[in-house]
């Protein structure tokens, strides 16, 4: 019983947030490491939608990516998306576009 309400609970959190995670992110076993983190800020300036697009290339060709975290740290309506590369291939395209007159907060991590 206590594990069904844990992951409803974690179902109904990652629904309200605007983040985003593609493949394996957490691996006890050592399979997956972390490759990449960056912090993405932006504020907001009335009016405008601010977008800003982050690329990330793999340095050794023969390493694919297995998993991506785009993690909104202020709850904003911003929004993420992965508009090439990702998961199997050795770069990333993510794109980041806030509400109209507000900014964002994200920490980006890659995984391999």
């Amino acid at each position: 019983m206590f594990k069904e309400i844990v992951i409803l609970f974690c179902v109904v959190v990652l629904v309200q947030s605007n983040s985003v995670f593609v493949g394996h992110v957490y691996d006890q076993t050592g399979l997956v490491r972390k490759v990449y983190d960056k912090m993405v800020e932006a504020t907001g300036i009335p009016l405008i939608k601010r977008e800003e697009e982050i690329y990330y290339e793999y340095p050794a060709g023969d390493q694919k990516i297995k998993g991506i975290a785009i993690k909104d740290l202020t709850d904003s309506k911003a929004q993420a998306s992965i508009t090439r590369g990702g998961l199997g291939f050795g770069f990333v395209n993510i794109k980041l576009k806030s509400e109209r007159g507000s900014g964002y907060k994200y920490l980006i991590e890659v995984f391999a």
